[in-house]
């Protein structure tokens, strides 16, 4: 049986007060699981017997089996899975989410766990492997942040930190920082690099205007048909997939070949 201490340790990391003094988070399901034992250190593994019996050498700390009731005890999600995972934080260096040889996505204040999770989960999509985010951004080790990114943390590198002052670093630079508006141009019709910032604002108030002041390119996403009467915008991450979506598109266009 799984210890109440054990149970509310791993309840206590729902909250970012007590992850940040365990430097610690939780990961759920199956493969939410496989994908972050390769990429971060893991202090306990509770999982089913079941799972356990899949697994080769698990490189946990502490590797505890666990029930059912056990497992539901423990769980941070509605409907809990086979397996639990306490991993500890990374740390990463910001320099390298360096935008003048790729492309990077930053976040100016997205609120929504959900919606940075699906955030994470696209940029690992389209190969992108930095995310700068705004200290005021969800947290990328919420609970609800992990699961939406579906092991996609092990592959994405998020960053914290002043991002008016890291996109001040990069201005006047030979790449562009991107933002998304309403009165942006066409992103269909556009230049667009293969590197640079892509930023994506607030859920309802879009880019700051201290941010804003620092972007070079504005994008828009076109509504169809034009003269169409349509919803007022889009959720953050429903366009951040369109955009990384259009820039990844432009690398694998072909040109065509003369005639004759």
């Amino acid at each position: 049986m799984l210890s109440r201490n054990k149970i509310k340790h791993i309840r206590s990391l729902a909250l970012k007060k007590y992850r940040n003094e365990h430097n610690a988070f939780v990961a759920e399901g199956n493969k939410c699981v496989n994908d972050m034992l390769a990429a971060f250190d893991s202090e306990l593994i509770i999982a089913k017997p079941s799972w356990m019996a899949t697994q080769g050498d698990i490189p946990a700390k502490e590797l505890l089996v666990a029930d059912e009731e056990d497992i539901r005890k423990a769980s941070l999600l509605k409907n809990p899975q086979d397996v639990i995972a306490v991993f500890k934080q990374p740390a990463y260096d910001l320099k390298d989410a360096n935008p003048s040889g790729q492309l990077v996505l930053a976040s100016d204040g997205i609120q929504d766990p959900g919606n940075l999770g699906t955030i994470i989960r696209l940029a690992d999509w389209f190969g992108i492997e930095h995310i700068v985010c705004s200290l005021d951004t969800a947290d990328a080790f919420n609970p609800k942040t992990v699961q939406a990114a579906m092991g996609a943390l092990a592959r994405v590198k998020v960053h914290y930190a002043n991002l008016e002052a890291w996109l001040q670093t990069y201005t006047n630079q030979s790449f562009p920082l991107y933002g998304a508006f309403l009165d942006g141009a066409n992103i269909y019709s556009e230049k667009l690099s293969d590197t640079g910032v892509i930023i994506m604002g607030n859920e309802g108030n879009g880019i700051r205007p201290a941010i804003e002041a620092l972007v070079t390119n504005k994008l828009f996403i076109p509504h169809f048909p034009p003269n169409r009467e349509t919803t007022e915008s889009l959720n953050v991450a429903l366009a951040t997939a369109i955009v990384c979506a259009e820039f990844r598109r432009r690398l694998h266009i072909i040109p065509k070949c003369p005639l004759g």
